[in-house]
């Protein structure tokens, strides 16, 4: 066998702590996927389970990354179930070839597998297909413990599930951070408050952040802010947005107001950066300030590739408010798509994104337009013009466009909603 590829993650990293109630078990981590230990993606899901299950008084006793493979997860299992009573494996469980997290834990479990009526019937409902039409990698997603039970999962199809080794168990959660997380939040949380009598959550705030790095805002809290020594900072990074929580053991509404007094002193000094308070997405607040103003936008894309539509399509104002996208490879086939002729400017200027902006809001039958012009420059230094369009302007701003890659453009994304939420802010 080769060797495990492994990423050890000391204890001390996993926010060592005291619990509340004796009976609940220290947790390990094992998160699973290949793309993680190439550098294709960070390990955001340590960090958000060890932040969600603090407040709780649980203990991580470390956590490790492993490859999809059959070998190296059953090696993790056995590092961690020999360090901890409970085990938290997220990854693995789609429909996929390489999603092997079910059937790994069955067989290190003994546990067999057996399909779940209740995870079948919704996958029908959610499809509009009777179960004998259901793709077969789909029905396989319906597949778990016959001693444990599962987690439901309504934002996609792979359901949570739960190994009982009592007194300790193996959880494992899909790999998706929008469905692991209300996962833990909904479903996770009251199963170990039932299994293991753990605590309430303590009184917390999150202040959300963007352009500006996670070092930077330790820094100047560090510097500004004099924070309580019982108060917990814990903050998380992911897709050039930052959230920093923080945490306060009770929950009384002297610990609220403490909690509300420390977040209007970290705004004082970071409030241009502070877009957000608990978990109102960056998306929505830009969403709201467009709708409170009354109007309605269109969007048109060249070097974001649709990525923007697709980010305002998560939020629920998205149809009071977007009536409209266009997307195309290059600002001369947009000036095609919105009829907006090749007069207005050379390609990749200024003037051209501005009479792209008037064109796809006359096109879109709206007031507003939000345009994404086409990327130029050399790799690392590739800029793109953004124009935005109001009842009474056209503004405008050279961005950072970032590599032509998913990870660029959700930076780009970024960088366009947030430079559109300092402009409505504007006076």
């Amino acid at each position: 066998m080769r060797a495990v590829r492994v990423v050890l993650v000391l204890a001390a990293l996993a926010l060592a702590s005291g619990r509340a109630d004796p009976a609940a078990p220290d947790y390990f981590i094992v998160v699973t996927g290949g793309e993680l230990l190439e550098g294709a993606y960070p390990d955001a899901h340590t960090h958000f389970l060890t932040r969600t299950l603090r407040p709780l008084g649980l203990r991580c006793a470390g956590a490790l990354v492993v490859d999809d493979r059959r070998e190296d997860l059953l090696a993790a299992l056995h590092f961690a179930t020999n360090r901890a009573g409970l085990v938290l494996v997220t990854g693995g469980l789609g429909p996929t070839p390489n999603d092997i997290t079910r059937e790994t834990l069955s067989e290190f479990t003994g546990i067999p597998l057996r399909e779940s009526e209740a995870a079948v019937a919704e996958l029908e409902r959610r499809f509009s297909q009777r179960r004998d039409q259901l793709r077969p990698n789909l029905r396989r997603q319906c597949q778990v413990p016959e001693r444990g039970g599962f987690f439901p999962n309504p934002r996609g199809t792979a359901v949570g599930l739960v190994f009982d080794l009592a007194p300790g168990a193996l959880i494992a959660l899909p790999g998706p951070p929008r469905e692991l997380q209300p996962m833990v939040r909904d479903e996770v949380l009251p199963w170990l408050r039932r299994r293991y009598g753990v605590r309430e959550p303590g009184a917390s705030l999150t202040l959300r952040f963007v352009g500006v790095g996670q070092s930077q805002i330790d820094h100047t809290i560090q510097e500004r802010v004099k924070l309580p020594p019982e108060v917990i900072v814990t903050s998380l990074f992911e897709g050039s947005r930052v959230d920093f929580t923080f945490s306060l053991p009770g929950h009384t509404e002297r610990d609220v107001e403490r909690l509300r007094q420390l977040g209007a002193e970290v705004r004082r000094h970071l409030g241009e950066f502070c877009y957000a308070e608990g978990e109102t997405t960056l998306e929505e607040v830009v969403l709201r300030a467009v709708r409170n103003r009354g109007a309605r936008l269109t969007l048109a894309e060249v070097a974001s590739g649709g990525a923007l539509a697709a980010a305002l399509s998560s939020a629920p104002a998205v149809a009071d408010v977007v009536r409209g996208s266009f997307v195309a490879p290059t600002e001369d086939q947009l000036a095609g798509l919105l009829e907006a002729g090749r007069t207005a400017g050379e390609v990749g200027s200024e003037a051209r994104v501005r009479a792209l902006a008037d064109s796809a809001a006359k096109h879109g039958g709206t007031r507003w337009a939000v345009v994404v012009g086409e990327a130029h420059g050399d790799a690392g230094e590739r800029r793109v013009w953004l124009a935005f369009k109001t009842d009474s302007t056209v503004k405008t701003r050279r961005l950072a466009a970032g590599e032509p890659s998913n990870a660029g453009r959700a930076g780009l994304v970024t960088s366009v909603l947030d430079q559109v939420r300092r402009w409505l802010q504007a006076p």
